[in-house]
């Protein structure tokens, strides 16, 4: 399995959430993200969560350690998020979340905020905060 996460599974790994354990379990098995879902955490740290700089960029760093890789987001990765959206109806900024795991080859995305059990273009959404999730 060649997993990418979806903000939400870094965002918990940062609280007191109940979910937070399950969150860094995900995480701990190694996987992918892309450069906007960095993007989206710093600013949910920052707004809603009121983390404090040297928190943010001890975060970030420990993410990057533990990922197996961080992608750009690309014209062929926009490109790609535009046709998810139309075809799939996704949000805009799901559908380049989706894109990036496809053009990263992962087979599963790891998200809360997703329609748990979908598949898109060979990749499954998996909710891991689901009881009958791995």
């Amino acid at each position: 399995m060649k997993a990418f996460f979806d903000t939400n599974i870094l965002v918990y790994t940062a609280t007191s959430d109940a979910r937070k354990q399950r969150a860094v379990d995900c995480l701990s098995r190694g996987g992918v993200v892309s450069v906007q879902v960095l993007n989206e955490f710093v600013h949910v740290a920052r707004r809603k969560l009121r983390h404090d700089w040297p928190q943010i960029e001890l975060a970030l760093g420990l993410f990057r350690a533990s990922l197996d890789d961080v992608l750009p987001v690309t014209l062929n990765t926009h490109t790609g998020a535009v046709s998810l959206s139309r075809e799939h109806g996704l949000s805009f900024y799901d559908a380049l979340i989706v894109a990036a795991a496809i053009e990263a080859g992962c087979d599963t995305l790891f998200s809360e905020d997703m329609q748990h059990g979908r598949s898109i273009g060979g990749l499954a959404i998996v909710n891991p905060f689901l009881e009958s999730a791995p």
